[in-house]
């Protein structure tokens, strides 16, 4: 098996809790449906969150989803002008056999203009 990485992000509509967990919900299930993976393919995940979320964090909405025994961390995105707005990234690092080329990103709603050149 060869450690890969798949990116991802979504655009929340409001800094609620529930609706990020919903969001990040969908976010990483997406990802995780897109590539077949599973939670065992799991390695770790990142999760950056633009300044403007408070709410909670976004780890927490996998737990929720059942991701309870893959190590997590989040940190802030870089406070940059004119950047999207409510943007929570993801960065999975996962075990897999197939090539880098035949991995799927997954950017939903509004995040996909993050990456038109990745985003599925």
């Amino acid at each position: 098996m060869a450690v890969r990485a798949v990116r991802g992000a979504v655009q929340l509509e409001r800094d609620e809790a529930g609706h990020m967990d919903e969001q990040v919900g969908a976010l990483l299930t997406a990802l995780l449906e897109r590539n077949g993976l599973t939670h065992d393919d799991l390695i770790s995940i990142w999760f950056t969150a633009t300044p403007d979320l408070h709410s909670d964090f976004p780890a927490a909405a996998a737990r929720k989803i059942g991701i309870v025994d893959v190590p997590l961390i989040c940190a802030q995105e870089l406070d940059v002008e004119g950047a999207m707005p409510r943007v929570v990234r993801v960065l999975a690092h996962i075990e897999s056999d197939r090539p880098r080329s035949d991995l799927a990103h997954v950017y939903l709603g509004a995040a996909a203009a993050l990456r038109k050149d990745i985003a599925q």
